[in-house]
């Protein structure tokens, strides 16, 4: 028997499993009287407490998207209290303190690694190193303050330690399996354990919401709700990203993270509430997690759903695409350049500026382009600036042989540009955009995701030149011709 359970006398278990919102308005002393907007979600919110407190966990794990968020590392809050107030919302006296489970911690960042899923334990030193904060956030302080009010009605005083988990930008797919990890390792140490994960949906659900409307807000937020009322942990895998990147929620993340904990248990999932009164969406749910249940073992009808998906994009990309992703896979595989195909198309032969953009499960995995051609040819660029998108993008580690199956490819050939006026000459769906400032020079393609307005285009554009808000700038804009 492993130690850690021998130690706490009883193997551990994962007793309630939940998903809360975390609007500061929500707590009374930070709303003084907004607060009565979301009183649905108050009450949901303390029924989620009170299912805590009936549980008696003496471990209340929090995975909250308001952490330091890194790329490509799940954080572990790893100083031994944990501690904060929600002062930065005029309610410095709504503050807690609570002691850090630093064994669960150690356990958790073991297990996960022999998972490959990479973790770092965020002590006081580390956070110095990052220059990041070790406060608790308010993705964990509102739903805290709530299973502490339940405990309060019921005339008790909560005895659990605290674990705070912040998501990382790994895949939806590595956030499932860290889920699962999560739940194996609460299991091996003896913890009766809560989970709340915490996350907002849409923030674009009214044309007051803070990221603005968008009416695929309300879509996903109708469709999470679903997902979790009918615990479709398969929709989850299914929903579109540019419907996710529209939408604007925290919560997606934390909320995969919750289903990985409950693959292969018993669910009997109940949405408690769901309200938006101020353009974002608050969902209050409990999966019930129950008895184990191989039949619930998800992890390998997500591999196959994503596998399909893959077979069938392969089965339809074009023919810039086709020679973008052999120029790769052969580079990768030979460390040799493979010469140019004897069948290039008509439309390849004349030179052209072309962008070359590689995705993992939905993921920016690598992009790199030419404004203007530097090849004799449309394919030798296509060649070129494949091999620089997988290999020499500072933004990303170079592309595995082991990822290539996984890589989703988008080719950009870019028409002339031609100078512009002023930004009423651009449309952001339509054509991409130049800024430039003396040697100073950026550019970003259209159509793009979550970039719907010609100042959202200018202003990212000037961002990556390093070119400053407000200094005078040269337009430019062009078309292209988008190859999946």
């Amino acid at each position: 028997m492993d130690q850690a359970v021998k130690v706490a006398g009883r193997p551990g278990e994962l007793v309630v499993l939940g998903m809360a919102p975390h609007p500061p308005i929500m707590v009374p002393e930070v709303g003084r009287g907004e607060d009565r907007k979301v009183k649905a979600s108050q009450e949901a919110l303390l029924r989620l407490g009170s299912d805590i407190a009936s549980a008696d966990p003496d471990l209340l794990v929090v995975i909250t998207p308001h952490g330091p968020v890194f790329q490509d590392v799940l954080v572990l809050a790893g100083t031994p209290e944990l501690k904060g107030n929600l002062g930065q919302f005029r309610a410095s006296s709504v503050s807690f303190s609570l002691e850090n489970d630093l064994e669960l911690v150690d356990l958790l960042s073991v297990e996960a690694e022999a998972a490959g899923i990479p973790t770092l334990a965020m002590s006081e030193g580390r956070a110095r190193r990052f220059s990041v904060g070790t406060e608790l956030d308010h993705g964990v302080m509102v739903p805290l303050y709530f299973v502490r009010q339940a405990y309060k009605n019921a005339g008790r005083d909560p005895g659990f330690k605290l674990v705070v988990i912040t998501y990382g930008w790994l895949s939806l797919e590595d956030l499932y399996r860290f889920g699962m990890v999560l739940n194996r390792t609460i299991v091996k140490s003896g913890r009766r354990a809560a989970l709340i994960a915490s996350g907002d949906l849409s923030h674009r659900l009214t044309p007051d919401a803070p990221s603005g409307f968008r009416p695929e807000g309300a879509v996903y937020d109708q469709e999470m709700n679903r997902i979790t009322a009918e615990g479709d942990v398969l929709g989850v895998f299914r929903l579109s990203p540019g419907l996710v990147d529209k939408a604007g929620d925290c919560a997606l993340r934390s909320f995969v993270i919750a289903w990985g904990a409950a693959d292969g248990f018993e669910i009997a999932p109940q949405v408690y509430s769901y309200e938006g009164p101020f353009g974002v969406g608050y969902m209050i749910a409990n999966l019930g997690i129950g008895a184990k249940d191989p039949s619930r073992q998800m992890l390998e009808a997500i591999r196959g759903q994503r596998e399909t998906k893959m077979s069938e994009t392969r089965g339809k990309e074009s023919a810039p695409v086709r020679l973008a992703r052999d120029t790769i896979e052969h580079y990768i595989g030979s460390g040799e350049r493979s010469l140019l195909p004897p069948d290039v198309p008509p439309e390849l032969k004349e030179p052209a500026g072309v962008f070359v953009s590689l995705k993992k499960h939905g993921q920016l995995r690598g992009c790199i382009g030419t404004i203007a051609p530097t090849r004799p040819s449309a394919a030798e660029e296509i060649m070129q600036n494949a091999i620089s998108a997988a290999l020499r993008d500072p933004r990303f580690p170079e592309v595995e042989a082991s990822e290539l199956e996984e890589l989703e490819y988008s080719v950009d050939i870019l028409g002339k540009p031609e100078p512009i006026e002023s930004m009423a000459q651009l449309d952001p769906h339509r054509y991409g955009v130049i800024v430039s400032k003396g040697s100073k020079r950026g550019l970003l393609l259209p159509d793009l995701e979550g970039i719907d307005t010609a100042e959202e285009q200018v202003a990212i554009a000037r961002q990556k030149a390093g070119i400053a808000p407000g200094e005078p700038v040269k337009l430019e804009r062009f078309e292209v011709v988008r190859y999946k």
